[in-house]
Protein backbone atom coordinates (compact mmCIF):
# COMPACT_ATOMS: atom_id res chain seq x y z
CA UNK A 1 0.00 0.00 0.00
CA UNK A 2 1.65 3.21 -0.56
CA UNK A 3 2.45 5.57 1.99
CA UNK A 4 0.09 7.81 1.62
CA UNK A 5 -2.60 5.84 1.99
CA UNK A 6 -1.00 3.79 5.31
CA UNK A 7 -1.21 7.54 6.66
CA UNK A 8 -5.52 7.17 6.50
CA UNK A 9 -4.99 3.79 8.25
CA UNK A 10 -3.44 5.37 10.90
CA UNK A 11 -6.10 8.24 10.99
CA UNK A 12 -8.97 5.76 11.39
CA UNK A 13 -6.99 3.96 14.60
CA UNK A 14 -7.13 7.85 15.76
CA UNK A 15 -10.44 8.48 15.38
CA UNK A 16 -11.55 5.31 16.73
CA UNK A 17 -9.72 5.11 19.78
CA UNK A 18 -10.67 8.56 20.35
CA UNK A 19 -14.58 7.60 20.04
CA UNK A 20 -14.15 4.82 22.50
CA UNK A 21 -12.43 6.88 24.72
CA UNK A 22 -15.30 9.22 24.87
CA UNK A 23 -17.85 6.58 24.73
CA UNK A 24 -15.85 4.89 28.42
CA UNK A 25 -14.94 8.46 29.63
CA UNK A 26 -19.59 8.83 29.01
CA UNK A 27 -19.79 5.27 31.06
CA UNK A 28 -17.77 6.12 34.24
CA UNK A 29 -19.76 9.85 34.21
CA UNK A 30 -22.89 8.02 34.35
CA UNK A 31 -21.85 5.77 37.18
CA UNK A 32 -24.65 6.24 39.50
CA UNK A 33 -26.87 7.95 37.01
CA UNK A 34 -30.64 6.06 37.66
CA UNK A 35 -31.63 4.11 34.81
CA UNK A 36 -28.24 4.33 32.56
CA UNK A 37 -27.13 0.81 30.90
CA UNK A 38 -23.76 0.27 30.17
CA UNK A 39 -22.84 1.07 26.27
CA UNK A 40 -20.45 -1.25 24.48
CA UNK A 41 -17.95 0.32 21.32
CA UNK A 42 -18.12 -2.51 18.79
CA UNK A 43 -15.21 -1.97 16.11
CA UNK A 44 -14.85 -3.42 12.79
CA UNK A 45 -12.22 -3.19 9.95
CA UNK A 46 -12.94 -1.14 6.54
CA UNK A 47 -13.71 -2.85 3.64
CA UNK A 48 -10.69 -4.31 2.00
CA UNK A 49 -9.11 -3.18 -1.99
CA UNK A 50 -8.75 -6.30 -3.54
CA UNK A 51 -4.90 -6.32 -5.23
CA UNK A 52 -5.46 -9.62 -7.39
CA UNK A 53 -7.54 -12.52 -7.53
CA UNK A 54 -5.07 -16.33 -7.53
CA UNK A 55 -7.68 -19.03 -7.75
CA UNK A 56 -4.98 -21.66 -6.55
CA UNK A 57 -4.02 -19.38 -3.27
CA UNK A 58 -6.02 -19.29 -0.26
CA UNK A 59 -7.25 -15.93 -0.44
CA UNK A 60 -6.86 -13.18 -2.44
CA UNK A 61 -4.13 -10.51 -2.16
CA UNK A 62 -5.77 -7.57 -0.51
CA UNK A 63 -4.95 -4.48 1.56
CA UNK A 64 -6.98 -3.07 4.37
CA UNK A 65 -7.91 0.63 4.99
CA UNK A 66 -8.07 0.60 9.09
CA UNK A 67 -10.59 -0.16 11.19
CA UNK A 68 -14.27 1.81 11.89
CA UNK A 69 -16.00 2.76 14.99
CA UNK A 70 -19.09 0.56 13.64
CA UNK A 71 -21.82 1.24 16.67
CA UNK A 72 -22.45 2.03 20.30
CA UNK A 73 -24.91 -0.84 21.93
CA UNK A 74 -26.94 -1.22 24.80
CA UNK A 75 -25.92 -3.86 26.90
CA UNK A 76 -29.03 -5.29 28.15
CA UNK A 77 -31.17 -8.69 28.76
CA UNK A 78 -35.15 -9.06 27.56
CA UNK A 79 -35.51 -11.47 30.22
CA UNK A 80 -34.28 -9.91 33.23
CA UNK A 81 -35.77 -7.00 32.08
CA UNK A 82 -39.23 -8.75 32.19
CA UNK A 83 -38.40 -10.32 35.29
CA UNK A 84 -37.14 -7.05 37.32
CA UNK A 85 -40.47 -5.54 35.92
CA UNK A 86 -42.79 -7.70 36.65
CA UNK A 87 -41.57 -8.25 40.02
CA UNK A 88 -41.07 -4.60 41.01
CA UNK A 89 -44.83 -4.49 40.33
CA UNK A 90 -45.69 -7.41 42.63
CA UNK A 91 -43.57 -5.94 45.49
CA UNK A 92 -45.38 -2.59 44.97
CA UNK A 93 -48.93 -4.50 45.11
CA UNK A 94 -47.73 -5.64 48.44
CA UNK A 95 -46.18 -2.28 49.73
CA UNK A 96 -49.18 -0.44 49.11
CA UNK A 97 -51.26 -3.31 50.89
CA UNK A 98 -49.01 -3.10 53.96
CA UNK A 99 -49.52 0.51 54.10
CA UNK A 100 -53.56 0.49 54.18
CA UNK A 101 -52.93 -2.20 56.76
CA UNK A 102 -50.49 0.00 58.79
CA UNK A 103 -52.89 2.93 58.74
CA UNK A 104 -56.35 0.78 59.38
CA UNK A 105 -54.31 -0.50 62.32
CA UNK A 106 -53.58 3.53 63.19
CA UNK A 107 -57.21 4.36 62.90
CA UNK A 108 -58.57 1.53 64.93
CA UNK A 109 -55.46 0.97 67.20
CA UNK A 110 -55.67 5.36 68.49
CA UNK A 111 -57.94 8.22 68.36
CA UNK A 112 -56.83 11.50 69.87
CA UNK A 113 -54.41 9.14 71.83
CA UNK A 114 -57.31 7.41 72.83
CA UNK A 115 -57.87 3.51 71.96
CA UNK A 116 -61.53 2.68 71.19
CA UNK A 117 -61.41 -0.10 72.93
CA UNK A 118 -61.62 2.06 75.84
CA UNK A 119 -64.62 3.45 74.95
CA UNK A 120 -66.37 0.52 74.40
CA UNK A 121 -65.37 -0.65 78.21
CA UNK A 122 -66.72 2.64 79.88
CA UNK A 123 -69.89 2.00 77.74
CA UNK A 124 -69.91 -1.63 79.51
CA UNK A 125 -68.78 -0.33 82.84
CA UNK A 126 -71.81 2.05 82.70
CA UNK A 127 -74.36 -0.61 82.19
CA UNK A 128 -72.73 -2.86 84.98
CA UNK A 129 -73.10 0.16 87.19
CA UNK A 130 -76.53 0.59 86.54
CA UNK A 131 -77.63 -2.61 87.53
CA UNK A 132 -76.23 -1.94 90.40
CA UNK A 133 -78.69 0.72 90.92
CA UNK A 134 -81.10 1.10 88.15
CA UNK A 135 -83.42 3.63 89.93
CA UNK A 136 -80.04 6.21 90.81
CA UNK A 137 -80.12 9.07 88.60
CA UNK A 138 -76.13 9.21 88.77
CA UNK A 139 -76.23 5.93 87.08
CA UNK A 140 -78.43 6.75 84.55
CA UNK A 141 -76.92 10.03 84.00
CA UNK A 142 -73.65 7.94 83.73
CA UNK A 143 -75.35 5.26 80.85
CA UNK A 144 -76.03 7.78 78.57
CA UNK A 145 -72.99 9.85 78.66
CA UNK A 146 -71.04 6.91 77.96
CA UNK A 147 -73.63 5.62 75.31
CA UNK A 148 -73.16 9.64 74.27
CA UNK A 149 -69.21 8.72 73.97
CA UNK A 150 -69.52 5.11 72.08
CA UNK A 151 -71.86 7.18 69.40
CA UNK A 152 -69.58 10.17 69.21
CA UNK A 153 -66.05 8.30 68.88
CA UNK A 154 -67.49 5.03 66.66
CA UNK A 155 -68.56 8.55 64.08
CA UNK A 156 -64.58 9.45 64.42
CA UNK A 157 -63.25 5.73 63.47
CA UNK A 158 -66.03 5.67 60.80
CA UNK A 159 -65.15 9.08 59.43
CA UNK A 160 -61.26 7.89 59.45
CA UNK A 161 -61.80 5.12 57.54
CA UNK A 162 -64.10 6.83 55.32
CA UNK A 163 -61.43 9.87 54.82
CA UNK A 164 -58.75 7.36 53.97
CA UNK A 165 -61.08 6.03 51.34
CA UNK A 166 -60.99 9.74 50.43
CA UNK A 167 -57.08 10.20 50.31
CA UNK A 168 -56.34 6.80 48.19
CA UNK A 169 -59.12 8.24 45.77
CA UNK A 170 -56.82 11.18 45.07
CA UNK A 171 -53.80 8.63 44.59
CA UNK A 172 -55.30 6.66 42.41
CA UNK A 173 -56.50 9.81 40.36
CA UNK A 174 -53.11 11.06 40.28
CA UNK A 175 -51.66 7.65 39.43
CA UNK A 176 -53.81 7.91 36.29
CA UNK A 177 -52.31 10.74 35.61
CA UNK A 178 -48.82 9.88 36.04
CA UNK A 179 -49.72 6.95 33.63
CA UNK A 180 -51.38 8.65 31.12
CA UNK A 181 -48.04 11.48 31.20
CA UNK A 182 -45.44 8.37 30.82
CA UNK A 183 -47.47 7.40 27.41
CA UNK A 184 -47.19 10.49 26.07
CA UNK A 185 -43.63 10.70 27.17
CA UNK A 186 -43.28 7.41 25.23
CA UNK A 187 -44.46 8.75 21.76
CA UNK A 188 -42.18 11.60 22.51
CA UNK A 189 -39.51 9.29 22.61
CA UNK A 190 -40.52 6.60 20.12
CA UNK A 191 -40.48 10.17 17.99
CA UNK A 192 -37.17 10.69 18.55
CA UNK A 193 -35.28 7.51 18.61
CA UNK A 194 -37.00 7.01 15.52
CA UNK A 195 -35.50 9.87 13.68
CA UNK A 196 -32.44 9.62 15.05
CA UNK A 197 -31.52 5.80 14.07
CA UNK A 198 -33.34 6.35 10.95
CA UNK A 199 -30.21 6.45 9.25
CA UNK A 200 -28.31 3.55 10.86
CA UNK A 201 -25.98 5.92 11.44
CA UNK A 202 -25.91 5.63 15.38
CA UNK A 203 -28.09 4.57 17.97
CA UNK A 204 -30.17 6.91 20.70
CA UNK A 205 -28.82 5.08 24.01
CA UNK A 206 -29.58 7.73 26.27
CA UNK A 207 -33.07 8.18 24.73
CA UNK A 208 -33.27 4.38 25.53
CA UNK A 209 -32.49 4.66 29.14
CA UNK A 210 -35.05 7.29 29.46
CA UNK A 211 -37.59 5.16 27.91
CA UNK A 212 -36.46 1.76 29.52
CA UNK A 213 -36.61 4.25 32.73
CA UNK A 214 -40.28 5.24 32.11
CA UNK A 215 -41.14 1.19 31.67
CA UNK A 216 -39.98 0.98 34.88
CA UNK A 217 -41.39 3.41 36.62
CA UNK A 218 -45.33 2.31 34.46
CA UNK A 219 -44.18 -1.53 35.65
CA UNK A 220 -44.83 -0.58 39.45
CA UNK A 221 -48.14 1.12 38.75
CA UNK A 222 -49.82 -2.00 36.42
CA UNK A 223 -49.44 -5.25 35.08
CA UNK A 224 -47.83 -4.28 31.30
CA UNK A 225 -46.44 -5.88 28.50
CA UNK A 226 -44.41 -4.26 26.09
CA UNK A 227 -41.74 -5.34 22.92
CA UNK A 228 -40.24 -3.04 20.40
CA UNK A 229 -41.70 -3.11 16.43
CA UNK A 230 -39.90 -3.08 13.56
CA UNK A 231 -39.12 0.68 13.45
CA UNK A 232 -38.26 1.00 16.95
CA UNK A 233 -41.13 1.85 18.28
CA UNK A 234 -42.20 0.93 21.94
CA UNK A 235 -45.32 -0.49 22.25
CA UNK A 236 -47.38 -1.34 25.26
CA UNK A 237 -50.01 -2.92 26.70
CA UNK A 238 -51.49 -2.48 30.24
CA UNK A 239 -53.95 -4.88 31.93
CA UNK A 240 -53.85 -6.61 28.17
CA UNK A 241 -55.09 -3.48 26.78
CA UNK A 242 -53.23 -1.07 24.35
CA UNK A 243 -52.02 1.58 25.79
CA UNK A 244 -49.23 2.42 23.55
CA UNK A 245 -49.26 1.47 20.26
CA UNK A 246 -47.81 3.17 16.89
CA UNK A 247 -48.33 6.73 17.31
CA UNK A 248 -51.36 6.78 19.67
CA UNK A 249 -51.75 6.65 23.62
CA UNK A 250 -54.88 5.42 24.40
CA UNK A 251 -55.24 7.07 27.62
CA UNK A 252 -57.06 5.84 30.79
CA UNK A 253 -60.17 7.96 31.65
CA UNK A 254 -61.87 7.98 34.99
CA UNK A 255 -65.55 7.88 35.79
CA UNK A 256 -66.76 9.40 38.72
CA UNK A 257 -69.19 7.98 41.31
CA UNK A 258 -72.03 10.63 41.47
CA UNK A 259 -72.62 9.38 45.52
CA UNK A 260 -68.93 8.80 46.30
CA UNK A 261 -67.25 10.38 44.43
CA UNK A 262 -64.99 7.28 43.62
CA UNK A 263 -63.07 7.48 40.64
CA UNK A 264 -62.61 4.38 38.47
CA UNK A 265 -60.43 3.73 35.35
CA UNK A 266 -61.82 2.71 32.22
CA UNK A 267 -60.98 2.58 28.57
CA UNK A 268 -62.36 4.83 26.83
CA UNK A 269 -62.13 3.24 23.36
CA UNK A 270 -64.04 0.09 25.21
CA UNK A 271 -66.95 1.90 26.64
CA UNK A 272 -70.32 2.92 25.08
CA UNK A 273 -71.48 6.48 25.48
CA UNK A 274 -74.12 8.70 24.27
CA UNK A 275 -74.01 12.16 23.16
CA UNK A 276 -75.49 14.98 25.66
CA UNK A 277 -77.34 18.24 24.97
CA UNK A 278 -74.09 20.03 25.68
CA UNK A 279 -72.35 17.73 22.99
CA UNK A 280 -70.21 15.87 26.05
CA UNK A 281 -70.10 12.19 26.04
CA UNK A 282 -71.95 9.67 29.04
CA UNK A 283 -69.75 6.35 29.22
CA UNK A 284 -70.82 3.48 29.96
CA UNK A 285 -68.14 1.71 31.78
CA UNK A 286 -69.60 -1.66 32.09
CA UNK A 287 -66.29 -4.18 30.57
CA UNK A 288 -64.47 -1.33 30.31
CA UNK A 289 -62.69 -1.23 33.29
CA UNK A 290 -59.44 -0.78 33.34
CA UNK A 291 -59.05 -4.08 36.05
CA UNK A 292 -61.26 -6.70 36.67
CA UNK A 293 -61.48 -6.41 40.80
CA UNK A 294 -63.89 -9.42 40.99
CA UNK A 295 -60.69 -11.73 39.95
CA UNK A 296 -59.56 -13.46 42.79
CA UNK A 297 -55.89 -12.24 43.84
CA UNK A 298 -53.08 -14.53 43.51
CA UNK A 299 -49.53 -14.52 42.41
CA UNK A 300 -50.15 -17.71 40.09
CA UNK A 301 -52.74 -15.66 38.01
CA UNK A 302 -50.47 -12.85 38.13
CA UNK A 303 -53.25 -10.44 39.67
CA UNK A 304 -51.52 -9.38 41.89
CA UNK A 305 -49.34 -6.88 40.38
CA UNK A 306 -49.52 -2.78 40.28
CA UNK A 307 -49.84 -0.05 42.88
CA UNK A 308 -52.78 1.32 41.23
CA UNK A 309 -54.96 -2.43 41.18
CA UNK A 310 -53.64 -2.24 44.77
CA UNK A 311 -55.41 1.03 45.82
CA UNK A 312 -58.22 0.49 43.95
CA UNK A 313 -58.38 -2.89 45.41
CA UNK A 314 -57.93 -1.09 49.25
CA UNK A 315 -60.21 1.68 48.71
CA UNK A 316 -63.53 -0.71 47.35
CA UNK A 317 -66.03 0.97 45.28
CA UNK A 318 -68.37 2.59 48.11
CA UNK A 319 -68.42 3.41 51.92
CA UNK A 320 -69.50 -0.17 53.61
CA UNK A 321 -71.56 -0.60 56.01
CA UNK A 322 -73.55 -3.68 58.16
CA UNK A 323 -75.65 -4.37 55.57
CA UNK A 324 -72.59 -5.53 53.27
CA UNK A 325 -72.40 -8.47 55.82
CA UNK A 326 -75.25 -10.53 54.45
CA UNK A 327 -73.47 -13.83 52.93
CA UNK A 328 -75.09 -12.79 49.73
CA UNK A 329 -73.52 -9.34 49.08
CA UNK A 330 -70.25 -9.98 51.36
CA UNK A 331 -68.22 -11.05 48.40
CA UNK A 332 -68.12 -7.73 46.80
CA UNK A 333 -66.30 -5.97 50.40
CA UNK A 334 -63.78 -8.88 51.29
CA UNK A 335 -61.43 -8.24 48.99
CA UNK A 336 -61.13 -4.32 49.68
CA UNK A 337 -59.16 -3.67 53.27
CA UNK A 338 -61.07 -0.45 54.12
CA UNK A 339 -64.74 -1.53 53.18
CA UNK A 340 -64.23 -4.72 55.00
CA UNK A 341 -63.05 -2.75 58.68
CA UNK A 342 -66.05 -0.67 57.81
CA UNK A 343 -68.56 -3.10 57.50
CA UNK A 344 -67.32 -4.90 60.31
CA UNK A 345 -67.03 -2.01 62.39
CA UNK A 346 -70.34 -0.92 61.54
CA UNK A 347 -71.65 -4.28 62.86
CA UNK A 348 -70.20 -3.79 65.58
CA UNK A 349 -72.34 -0.90 66.77
CA UNK A 350 -75.19 -1.80 64.61
CA UNK A 351 -75.60 -4.56 67.00
CA UNK A 352 -74.57 -2.75 70.28
CA UNK A 353 -77.43 -0.35 69.07
CA UNK A 354 -80.06 -2.63 68.29
CA UNK A 355 -80.02 -5.13 70.99
CA UNK A 356 -79.93 -1.73 73.48
CA UNK A 357 -82.98 -0.27 72.07
CA UNK A 358 -84.85 -3.70 71.88
CA UNK A 359 -84.32 -4.55 75.29
CA UNK A 360 -85.54 -0.95 76.49
CA UNK A 361 -88.79 -1.98 74.01
CA UNK A 362 -89.20 -4.76 74.98
CA UNK A 363 -89.39 -3.49 78.73
CA UNK A 364 -91.88 -0.80 77.90
CA UNK A 365 -94.35 -3.12 76.36
CA UNK A 366 -93.38 -3.36 72.62
CA UNK A 367 -94.36 -6.67 71.01
CA UNK A 368 -94.29 -8.58 67.97
CA UNK A 369 -97.85 -9.50 65.87
CA UNK A 370 -100.50 -8.57 63.72
CA UNK A 371 -101.85 -5.79 62.76
CA UNK A 372 -104.84 -4.79 60.24
CA UNK A 373 -104.93 -0.61 59.44
CA UNK A 374 -107.65 1.15 58.94
CA UNK A 375 -107.68 0.82 55.50
CA UNK A 376 -107.93 -2.39 55.56
CA UNK A 377 -103.83 -3.15 54.89
CA UNK A 378 -102.63 -5.92 57.05
CA UNK A 379 -99.45 -6.17 58.00
CA UNK A 380 -97.58 -8.95 59.77
CA UNK A 381 -95.23 -10.03 62.20
CA UNK A 382 -94.22 -6.52 63.09
CA UNK A 383 -92.93 -5.22 66.50
CA UNK A 384 -95.67 -2.45 68.00
CA UNK A 385 -96.78 -1.11 71.44
CA UNK A 386 -100.03 0.68 72.28
CA UNK A 387 -100.20 4.77 72.94
CA UNK A 388 -99.92 5.44 76.80
CA UNK A 389 -98.21 8.78 77.70
CA UNK A 390 -98.32 7.31 80.57
CA UNK A 391 -97.06 4.11 80.16
CA UNK A 392 -93.28 3.04 81.59
CA UNK A 393 -90.47 3.58 79.61
CA UNK A 394 -92.74 6.44 76.75
CA UNK A 395 -92.13 9.42 76.14
CA UNK A 396 -94.48 12.10 76.46
CA UNK A 397 -96.08 11.34 72.89
CA UNK A 398 -96.41 7.72 74.20
CA UNK A 399 -93.69 6.25 71.93
CA UNK A 400 -91.01 3.96 73.31
CA UNK A 401 -87.84 5.45 74.84
CA UNK A 402 -84.93 4.77 72.44
CA UNK A 403 -81.30 5.32 73.90
CA UNK A 404 -80.15 5.47 69.87
CA UNK A 405 -82.24 7.39 67.61
CA UNK A 406 -82.04 7.55 63.92
CA UNK A 407 -80.47 11.10 62.68
CA UNK A 408 -82.76 11.21 59.68
CA UNK A 409 -85.70 9.23 60.32
CA UNK A 410 -87.66 8.22 63.49
CA UNK A 411 -87.85 4.72 64.90
CA UNK A 412 -91.57 4.34 65.65
CA UNK A 413 -94.19 6.02 63.29
CA UNK A 414 -97.63 6.00 64.89
CA UNK A 415 -100.92 4.04 63.27
CA UNK A 416 -104.26 3.72 63.52
CA UNK A 417 -104.81 0.13 63.62
CA UNK A 418 -106.72 -3.21 65.05
CA UNK A 419 -104.32 -5.63 66.85
CA UNK A 420 -104.80 -9.82 66.73
CA UNK A 421 -105.63 -10.60 70.34
CA UNK A 422 -102.62 -13.22 71.02
CA UNK A 423 -104.77 -16.01 71.13
CA UNK A 424 -102.98 -16.98 67.01
CA UNK A 425 -106.53 -16.99 66.03
CA UNK A 426 -106.62 -13.81 63.86
CA UNK A 427 -108.82 -12.48 66.63
CA UNK A 428 -108.45 -8.77 66.55
CA UNK A 429 -109.39 -5.72 68.74
CA UNK A 430 -110.85 -2.45 68.77
CA UNK A 431 -109.61 -0.03 66.79
CA UNK A 432 -106.54 1.99 68.57
CA UNK A 433 -103.61 3.74 68.27
CA UNK A 434 -100.27 2.06 67.99
CA UNK A 435 -96.69 3.49 67.77
CA UNK A 436 -95.10 0.58 65.22
CA UNK A 437 -91.14 -0.01 64.77
CA UNK A 438 -90.08 1.19 61.33
CA UNK A 439 -88.00 -1.87 59.97
CA UNK A 440 -84.35 -1.42 58.88
CA UNK A 441 -84.17 -1.44 54.39
CA UNK A 442 -81.25 -2.22 53.43
CA UNK A 443 -81.95 -0.12 50.10
CA UNK A 444 -82.78 2.73 52.25
CA UNK A 445 -79.61 4.52 54.26
CA UNK A 446 -81.75 6.80 56.01
CA UNK A 447 -83.91 3.72 57.69
CA UNK A 448 -80.68 1.75 59.13
CA UNK A 449 -78.77 2.28 62.58
CA UNK A 450 -75.86 2.73 61.19
CA UNK A 451 -72.28 4.67 62.43
CA UNK A 452 -73.16 7.46 60.04
CA UNK A 453 -76.92 7.37 60.79
CA UNK A 454 -77.35 7.48 64.48
CA UNK A 455 -77.41 9.59 67.84
CA UNK A 456 -78.42 9.92 71.66
CA UNK A 457 -81.91 11.06 71.89
CA UNK A 458 -81.84 14.75 72.75
CA UNK A 459 -83.78 14.83 75.16
CA UNK A 460 -82.57 11.78 76.72
CA UNK A 461 -79.04 14.09 76.65
CA UNK A 462 -81.47 16.72 78.41
CA UNK A 463 -83.14 14.59 81.07
CA UNK A 464 -81.23 11.08 81.57
CA UNK A 465 -83.82 10.87 84.36
CA UNK A 466 -86.36 10.12 81.45
CA UNK A 467 -85.40 6.64 81.70
CA UNK A 468 -86.75 6.10 85.46
CA UNK A 469 -86.10 2.55 85.61
CA UNK A 470 -88.89 2.79 88.56
CA UNK A 471 -92.14 0.54 87.66
CA UNK A 472 -95.32 1.28 88.18
CA UNK A 473 -95.62 -0.07 91.86
CA UNK A 474 -92.68 1.38 92.79
CA UNK A 475 -90.17 -0.99 92.37
CA UNK A 476 -86.43 -0.56 90.62
CA UNK A 477 -86.54 -2.21 87.27
CA UNK A 478 -83.34 -4.66 88.28
CA UNK A 479 -84.49 -6.97 85.15
CA UNK A 480 -84.16 -4.82 82.13
CA UNK A 481 -80.61 -3.83 83.88
CA UNK A 482 -79.84 -6.92 84.30
CA UNK A 483 -81.17 -7.41 80.57
CA UNK A 484 -78.52 -4.93 79.18
CA UNK A 485 -76.02 -6.32 81.52
CA UNK A 486 -76.06 -9.76 80.10
CA UNK A 487 -76.57 -8.58 76.54
CA UNK A 488 -72.55 -7.55 76.75
CA UNK A 489 -72.29 -11.04 77.86
CA UNK A 490 -73.33 -12.47 75.31
CA UNK A 491 -71.42 -14.60 72.72
CA UNK A 492 -73.94 -14.29 69.76
CA UNK A 493 -71.55 -12.50 67.24
CA UNK A 494 -69.43 -13.13 64.50
CA UNK A 495 -66.86 -10.55 62.78
CA UNK A 496 -68.39 -11.71 59.03
CA UNK A 497 -70.01 -14.91 57.28
CA UNK A 498 -66.77 -16.52 56.69
CA UNK A 499 -65.82 -16.80 60.53
CA UNK A 500 -67.36 -19.50 62.88
CA UNK A 501 -66.01 -17.82 66.37
CA UNK A 502 -69.07 -16.36 68.52
CA UNK A 503 -68.12 -13.22 70.43
CA UNK A 504 -68.83 -10.61 72.75
CA UNK A 505 -69.86 -7.11 72.34
CA UNK A 506 -66.75 -6.52 74.58
CA UNK A 507 -64.67 -9.13 72.30
CA UNK A 508 -65.54 -8.18 69.34
CA UNK A 509 -63.68 -5.03 68.56
CA UNK A 510 -60.40 -7.24 70.18
CA UNK A 511 -61.06 -9.22 67.31
CA UNK A 512 -61.54 -7.21 64.86
CA UNK A 513 -58.52 -5.46 65.66
CA UNK A 514 -56.20 -8.52 66.17
CA UNK A 515 -57.60 -9.71 62.13
CA UNK A 516 -56.34 -6.48 61.09
CA UNK A 517 -52.94 -7.16 62.86
CA UNK A 518 -52.68 -10.69 61.51
CA UNK A 519 -53.54 -9.21 58.20
CA UNK A 520 -51.39 -6.76 58.13
CA UNK A 521 -48.88 -9.20 59.10
CA UNK A 522 -48.93 -11.45 56.48
CA UNK A 523 -48.93 -8.42 54.29
CA UNK A 524 -45.48 -7.36 55.46
CA UNK A 525 -44.46 -11.04 54.98
CA UNK A 526 -45.01 -11.24 51.97
CA UNK A 527 -43.58 -7.53 50.94
CA UNK A 528 -40.59 -8.59 53.23
CA UNK A 529 -39.96 -11.11 50.64
CA UNK A 530 -41.32 -9.93 47.67
CA UNK A 531 -38.06 -7.17 48.43
CA UNK A 532 -35.89 -9.62 48.82
CA UNK A 533 -36.94 -10.99 45.34
CA UNK A 534 -36.86 -7.61 43.47
CA UNK A 535 -33.41 -7.17 44.79
CA UNK A 536 -32.06 -10.20 43.49
CA UNK A 537 -33.83 -9.59 40.08
CA UNK A 538 -32.33 -5.97 40.20
CA UNK A 539 -28.96 -7.16 41.11
CA UNK A 540 -28.72 -9.64 38.25
CA UNK A 541 -29.76 -6.95 36.11
CA UNK A 542 -27.01 -4.69 37.17
CA UNK A 543 -24.51 -7.11 36.42
CA UNK A 544 -25.48 -6.64 32.75
CA UNK A 545 -26.60 -3.32 32.49
CA UNK A 546 -24.36 -2.35 35.43
CA UNK A 547 -21.41 0.69 34.84
CA UNK A 548 -18.25 -1.32 36.39
CA UNK A 549 -15.63 1.43 37.45
CA UNK A 550 -12.96 -1.24 37.41
CA UNK A 551 -13.94 -2.55 34.13
CA UNK A 552 -14.20 0.84 32.67
CA UNK A 553 -10.89 2.17 33.50
CA UNK A 554 -9.60 -0.87 32.39
CA UNK A 555 -11.24 -0.54 28.54
CA UNK A 556 -9.44 3.45 29.28
CA UNK A 557 -6.06 1.83 29.24
CA UNK A 558 -6.74 -0.51 26.34
CA UNK A 559 -8.35 2.33 23.99
CA UNK A 560 -5.41 4.54 25.38
CA UNK A 561 -2.83 2.07 24.48
CA UNK A 562 -4.35 1.62 20.90
CA UNK A 563 -4.58 5.32 20.91
CA UNK A 564 -0.84 6.01 21.30
CA UNK A 565 -0.63 2.69 18.86
CA UNK A 566 -1.81 4.57 16.06
CA UNK A 567 0.18 7.78 17.03
CA UNK A 568 3.44 6.10 17.02
CA UNK A 569 2.30 4.18 13.17
CA UNK A 570 1.62 7.72 11.97
CA UNK A 571 4.86 9.45 12.86
CA UNK A 572 6.89 5.84 11.70
CA UNK A 573 4.95 6.73 8.58
CA UNK A 574 5.13 10.64 8.43
CA UNK A 575 9.20 9.75 9.28
CA UNK A 576 9.47 7.35 6.07
CA UNK A 577 7.91 9.73 3.98
CA UNK A 578 9.98 12.54 4.88
CA UNK A 579 12.92 10.02 4.78
CA UNK A 580 12.34 9.05 1.11
CA UNK A 581 11.27 12.94 0.17
CA UNK A 582 14.38 14.50 1.41
CA UNK A 583 16.62 11.39 0.07
CA UNK A 584 15.31 11.63 -3.62
CA UNK A 585 15.96 15.68 -3.28
CA UNK A 586 18.97 15.22 -2.69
Amino acid sequence: MPLMGSLYIGASGLQTSQNALNTTAHNLSNVDTTGYTRQQVQQSDRRYVTLSVDPNSVSNKQTGLGVIYSRVKQVRDYFLDKTYRKESGRSMFYEVSTEVMEEVESQLGEMNGEAFQTTITDFWTAIQELAKDPASSVTQGLLVQKASEFVERANAVYEGLASYQDNLNTQIKQQVEKINSYGKQLLELNDSIRAIEAGKVENANDLRDARNQILDELAELADINYGEDLYGNVYVQIEGVDFVKGGTCYEIALDVDATSGFYTPFWPQNANYTIQADGSRKYNIDGAEVFNLNREISSDLNTDIGGLKARLLARGDHRADYTDMAEESYDQVSQSVVMNIQAEFDQLVHNVVTKVNGILAEASGVQTGNLVLADGTSIENVQFCEVDENGYLRRDDGSPIQLFTKVTTDGYKKVTARAEDGTGTGVYGEEKEYWVYIEEDAAEADSLYSVKNIQIDQELMQSPAMLGFRKEDGSEDTETAEALKAAFTEEAYTLNPNVKKKTTFVDYYTDLVSQVANSGSVYRSIYENQVSTVESACSAREQVIGVSSDEELSNMIKFQNAYNASSRYINVISEMLEHIINTLGM
